[in-house]
This record gives C-alpha cells, structure tokens and sequence, in this order.
C-alpha cells in the first residue's frame, strides 16, 4: 500500500465521519464538506490504486 492509498483512505473516512455529523446535526454546510472531502479521499486512495497497479505490473 501506497502513501496515496493510505491518505485517500483516510481522507475518505474523515470525509464520512463530517459527513454523519452534518447530517445529525442539520448542518447542511457541513455535510456538503463531508461529502466533497469523502469523494476527494476515494479519488485520492483510485490513484494510489492506479499507481500501484502500474508498479507491480512493469516488475513483471
């Protein structure tokens, strides 16, 4: 695992948790910010996967 994978990961999951607290708390900024940051984290952790993916395949 990648750096990339593990901060979009972990961005994703900061991104879900604002996202709840948003909604629990009406919110709607919030959530929105959740959302945006959530959506961020799993671009973040699909690059990370890409990279990965093209390292592993020009060992071969």
């Amino acid at each position: 695992m990648n750096k990339n994978q593990v901060k979009g990961r972990a961005k994703e999951a900061k991104g879900k948790v604002k996202e709840a607290v948003g909604k629990a708390t009406g919110n709607k900024e919030t959530e929105y910010k959740g959302k945006a940051e959530k959506q961020a984290g799993k671009v973040e952790a699909k690059y990370g996967d890409v990279k990965s993916d093209i390292k592993k395949a020009s060992k071969e």
